[in-house]
């Protein structure tokens, strides 16, 4: 059985979740959105550690592990 997903698609995910977390982040942050409560120091990290796993698989795709 194989996986449906392949190492691309599994970066491009990863890029486009922690882009939306970050904008997510920086618009909370503005002065509109005072009165929404989240843990913005939290999606900066989800975010970072997203960036980190398309890294990843970015090297892993350079070295030839896919």
């Amino acid at each position: 059985m194989s996986f449906p997903l392949e190492i691309t698609d599994i970066s491009l995910w990863l890029a486009v979740t922690a882009i939306i977390l970050l904008i997510t982040s920086e618009v909370l942050t503005s002065a509109l959105a005072s009165k929404i409560q989240l843990n913005k120091t939290l999606l900066r990290i989800l975010a970072v550690g997203c960036g980190f796993g398309f890294m990843i698989t970015v090297l892993m795709r350079f070295a030839g592990l896919n």
